[in-house]
């Protein structure tokens, strides 16, 4: 005679567990929810068409994905506030890692300058009269000059693997790091200057 009243314990207990771990289940999405930090703003980097001056050529050329440090590796926006401090742009980001950025905007401008009979990146099944192998040094907003500072290292080679030519390529442009929108700005005006003087540059060089 026991069996209904067991029986119905035993569903309230249940019902209770469900409940709480239900209760309990909501609570971390709320929590969780309320961690969740909002998007961040996305910037890009363009590829100059103006002031473009080299002479015409008629090789190809293969512009390999630069090299770089952390956290320049990366699609945050970097900004140094000492000599040996660097960080990144709170609430702001590339739109792809920046040597991807870099590399795809390096061949359009190679494209808008109509310098050579082709440009293209490893695996577009060109064959290659010339590569070029480079590195961002620097591409930050440096908060103590109010300075964007572009650095590229890059080189020339062969097929043989030889180095043709080297030169490194600096920009500064003056600019603010309060936001993403100021920082990009001067940062893509750093960027299209260091760009154009690597076409000019690769114009007497390949």
């Amino acid at each position: 005679m026991f069996d209904e009243p067991v029986r119905q314990m035993k569903s309230r207990v249940t019902h209770g567990r469900r409940f709480a771990t239900g209760f309990g289940a909501l609570m971390l999405a709320a929590l969780l929810s309320g961690c969740g930090s909002a998007p961040l703003a996305t910037f890009d980097i363009s590829a100059p068409s103006s002031g473009l001056k080299a002479r015409s050529l008629r090789g190809v050329l293969v512009v390999n994905e630069p090299t770089a440090p952390a956290p320049i590796d990366g699609d945050r926006i970097v900004v140094r506030s000492a000599p040996s401090a660097v960080a990144v742009l709170a609430g702001a980001q590339w739109a792809d890692r920046l040597p991807k950025l870099l590399q795809t905007r390096l061949i359009q401008t190679f494209e808008n300058a109509r310098l050579l009979k082709s440009v293209g990146r490893p695996g577009d099944g060109l064959t290659a009269d010339y590569s070029l192998n480079w590195e961002v040094r620097r591409f930050e907003m440096d908060i103590p000059t109010g300075q964007a500072v572009v650095e590229l290292s890059v080189k020339v080679l062969t097929p043989a693997g030889r180095i043709a030519a080297a030169q490194i390529f600096t920009a500064q442009i003056p600019g603010s790091a309060a936001d993403g929108g100021a920082a990009t700005v001067a940062l893509d005006a750093a960027s299209n200057n260091v760009l154009r003087q690597i076409v000019a540059w690769a114009g007497t060089r390949i």
